[in-house]
């Protein structure tokens, strides 16, 4: 009998997993697909509706891992008139642009068809169904999906192997109360808020979004001779007026220019972190010299300007950030984007920014295994440094910040630690105290970004009902949490289910482990090591599971 596996979700980590196990050639085996939405192989980031047509994606064609072909190749492939229905210019393809969320939605669902094919034609049961919702339950001998269609139809239906993919996490209604909004998304719920005073809390790309998605409901952006955008409110929107809020009060620099694949690390390198769990002591004091060491190797000149050599973790945090909160935050992003397009234009790497970019997979290896302080320094002190490095933004983003700035539409606050938010309010919104002063809005939205959840969250009840999924450390405050327990191959830390009938790859639950998994780059890392375990439970034998029931 043939092995039955199947993936609930059908996004970038389910297509990448696919595909790496597709390049392995496993024996034949039948594959079921669930997928909640109407269509499969988009993914929530990158679906219509969910995303306005503006959003862009904060990762580069150069930095997407190919499928069956890279992004460039399927761009190239494409007619012009689908081009130009995605707002592509044929002449301005290239490896390091920034494309459209909805483009790269486009890419992964061409990409998902061409996988089913070349499964089919190495003898593999494919079956794909949309609009199913899924709950899942450990067997001795299979992992047994309860299946309910759109119809209300429900099944039961047993497989070898079950991948979990179900990728970020978010309301369908992001509006809980009036004129509060729990997330930026999807982008057709802000496009129905009136002009008024918006409070966002966020400065990075997720408020990036939301900001755009108002501009553009609001007014037009418009590009000038010399590359600079102007933004031109639209008649009767002159109460429109955005805020974004956040303790620093910075905005995300402008994508800088780096080497891909990239350098090696000379000393902090993973298997200087691997020593470092061996050694089994204490691991983020080592872990910051160590890294201390590199960064000064790297770039001595900047090393020696914020004093890294006798800084201590909080303090090489404050130092790092330093000089851009002292600087009003619409003046250093201007400054920042000229730098980066010079750095561009010449293909220059600047070191300090490039070794930090570097290690922060490396520290990430240390995360598992920090003590409940460690994790908290961590957290507070030392990866705010590392996010703020690889979250750079299209410098088209910026732009738009800028423009909307120039025009009086969008203001940049700090709150600091010791802030209140006011909601629910009788007339909706909220309101902000921050540093003695009050700020109301008739709309406020929370746009800080995917965090990590606890297994309460988790959308397979009968798992946490079996004990099977349950939290990685119970006593951690939501506000730190670890996430759901799972060991370094993704499987469920439990006695209770065999090793490699169910796999884990549901992100906001992965975020207190691996807290630097949430974009494309990291769906095909998990890919690579889930696939390789399913090759091989496919060639050790057949299933045991029942033949899949015909599509609901």
């Amino acid at each position: 009998m043939k092995s039955q596996i199947a993936f609930v979700g059908a996004g970038p980590t389910t297509i990448y997993t696919l595909h790496a196990l597709l390049d392995r050639n496993p024996r034949p085996f039948a594959l079921t697909i669930f997928e909640t939405q109407p269509t499969a192989g988009r993914g929530t980031p990158y679906r219509p509706g969910w995303n306005d047509p503006a959003m862009l994606s904060n990762i580069a064609s150069i930095e997407i891992p190919p499928l069956e072909e890279t992004l460039v190749e399927w761009l190239n492939s494409q007619a012009p008139s689908r081009l130009a229905h995605l707002g592509i210019n044929p002449e301005e393809i290239g490896d390091r642009i920034f494309y459209p969320r909805l483009t790269l939605g486009e890419y992964f669902h061409d990409q998902f068809q061409a996988l089913l094919e070349r499964a089919r034609g190495q003898g593999i049961a494919v079956d794909v169904r949309i609009r199913h919702v899924v709950d899942a339950v450990s067997e001795p001998n299979a992992m047994c999906l309860t299946v309910r269609a759109r119809s209300g139809e429900t099944s039961e239906v047993r497989f070898d192997h079950v991948v979990l993919a179900t990728g970020h996490q978010w309301p369908e209604d992001p509006q809980v109360r009036p004129g509060y909004f729990l997330s930026p998304w999807p982008a057709t719920a802000l496009a129905a808020i009136p002009p008024c005073r918006v409070g966002i809390r966020g400065t990075s790309l997720s408020a990036i979004d939301a900001a755009v998605a108002l501009a553009v409901a609001n007014g037009d952006f418009t590009e000038e001779g010399d590359g600079a955008l102007t933004y031109a409110p639209a008649q009767g929107t002159e109460e429109f007026h955005m805020t974004m809020m956040s303790r620093k009060g910075l905005l995300p620099e402008a994508d800088f220019f780096a080497p891909l694949p990239y350098d090696p690390l000379a000393i902090c390198t993973p298997e200087a972190m691997e020593a470092l769990i061996a050694a089994d002591g204490l691991l983020l004091e080592p872990a910051f010299t160590l890294f201390k060491q590199e960064l000064m190797a790297a770039d001595p000149g900047y090393a020696a300007e914020i004093g890294l050599a006798e800084a201590e973790l909080e303090e090489f945090c404050e130092r790092y950030f330093a000089a851009r909160a002292n600087t009003d935050p619409f003046c250093w992003a201007k400054a920042n984007l000229a730098a980066a397009a010079r750095d561009y234009a010449a293909e220059h790497t600047v070191p300090w920014r490039y070794a930090i970019l570097r290690m922060h997979e490396v520290l990430a290896l240390i995360v598992p295994h920090l003590d409940a302080e460690e994790y908290r320094r961590f957290a507070k002190h030392f990866k705010p440094v590392f996010v703020d490095d690889y979250a750079t933004v299209p410098h088209e983003s910026i732009k738009r910040m800028l423009a909307l700035h120039r025009a009086g539409k969008l203001d940049v606050v700090a709150i600091g630690d010791d802030y209140r938010i006011d909601s629910p309010r009788p007339e909706g919104g909220a309101s902000v105290s921050a540093n003695g002063e009050r700020y109301d809005f008739r709309v406020f939205i929370e746009a800080t970004g995917q965090r990590p959840l606890q297994a309460k969250a988790f959308p397979f009840p009968s798992l946490l009902e079996q004990g099977i999924v349950r939290d990685a450390q119970p006593d951690a405050p939501p506000a730190a949490s670890r996430g759901i327990a799972i060991d370094d191959r993704f499987h469920p830390v439990s006695d209770d289910i065999p090793a490699d009938q169910l796999f884990c790859l549901s992100l906001p639950f992965l975020l207190g482990r691996h807290p630097f998994i949430q974009g494309i780059t990291s769906s095909h890392e998990m890919g690579l090591v889930v696939a390789e375990q399913l090759a091989e439970a496919i060639e050790q034998g057949g299933g045991q599971a029942d033949e899949p029931a015909v599509a609901a």
